[in-house]
């Protein structure tokens, strides 16, 4: 079985390949059962969750990412959330890799919202505004940049500093980038706006948007969480990634509440997008709204995509030991 660490993770997903590779997942004929998520208590007092999210492809490949998620981490000086991926021959079960899971996430996270992208902005798109500045938010511009041509690349985060870092990071990376340090300035200059925050409070408001802007949200994925308001949804073409955002996100749960927008007037989902049910955007003026909460086939994409190029010949992975059936 091979076990590939966090480099070697991240060597293998470069989004000009995993941007495909799930495109291809959300056409084929992947299971993906419902996540599970379990409360781990102590002394009666809720320490930390236990996520399972599998998907396997009849014939192909099987995987399960776990997630820990364990709050008082930040307390101890250690990341709150540690995930690891395995994948197994889903005609055997025998296993095949163990992958860094949070590499997977991140990667896969970023590629999907480039993937929607591709369908719902416009082609002629220059301007890209990153609302974020955390781990999946500093893909962003790598990952939309394999889909389309930047001319120049805002990021905005509330603490200014970190979007300074950010800023920094691509700029040595070649991307023409800039600080805003005004969100309605930014928003309102931008034809792509992807928003990767743990936010609880509106940060994107609907009347910045100008006719033809794409607005990606990838951070909320809570019923309490919000980057942006109701009024993102009254006059847009809204697409999420998979139906379970209906029922989970706050900037979806919101505005159905308020009678702003309607679960029936859902687009597609990217799977749609991705298989031809819809054409995606439609006209230049049209705003697109694309809502993520993330799905097990992406993350099952990724894994099969790390376990194909490690295996490949000249990559010099070798299985730490047979894979044996059981």
């Amino acid at each position: 079985m091979l076990v590939v660490d966090t480099q070697a993770t991240r060597d293998a997903l470069r989004f000009a390949d995993l941007i495909p590779a799930l495109r291809q997942m959300f056409q084929a004929q992947c299971e993906v059962p419902a996540r599970h998520a379990h409360a781990l208590n102590l002394d009666g007092k809720l320490v930390g969750s236990l996520i399972l999210m599998p998907a396997w492809i009849p014939g192909g490949y099987l995987g399960i990412k776990t997630v820990c998620v364990f709050p008082g981490n930040a307390a101890r000086g250690i990341p709150t959330l540690h995930a690891t991926y395995m994948l197994s021959d889903a005609k055997t079960g025998v296993p095949l890799a163990q992958i860094d899971g949070n590499e997977i996430t991140a990667r896969r996270t970023a590629a999907a919202s480039a993937l929607a992208g591709s369908f719902l902005a416009r082609k002629d798109a220059k301007t890209l505004l990153v609302v974020g500045a955390g781990r999946v938010a500093s893909l962003l511009a790598e990952a939309y940049s394999a889909c389309f041509r930047f001319e120049r690349i805002l990021a905005w985060n509330v603490h200014a500093e970190k979007a300074h870092l950010l800023v920094d990071r691509l700029r040595a990376g070649g991307f023409a980038a800039e600080v805003a340090a005004d969100l309605e300035a930014a928003v309102k200059a931008a034809d792509i706006v992807s928003c990767a925050t743990l936010s609880t409070r509106p940060l994107v408001e609907g009347k910045w948007l100008r006719p033809g802007t794409h607005l990606d949200l990838i951070g909320g994925f809570t019923p309490e969480m919000r980057e942006s308001d109701d009024e993102c949804f009254r006059n847009s073409s809204v697409f999420v990634d998979n139906e379970e955002a209906l029922i989970k996100a706050g900037d979806l749960l919101a505005p159905i509440r308020e009678g702003v927008f309607a679960a029936k007037n859902l687009q597609a989902t990217l799977g749609g997008l991705c298989r031809g049910l819809h054409p995606g955007r439609t006209h230049p003026g049209e705003i697109t709204v694309f809502k993520s909460v993330g799905i097990a086939l992406e993350d099952l994409a990724a894994a099969s995509l790390v376990y194909e190029r490690m295996r490949a010949p000249g990559s010099g992975a070798q299985p730490d030991r047979p894979a044996q059936e059981s």
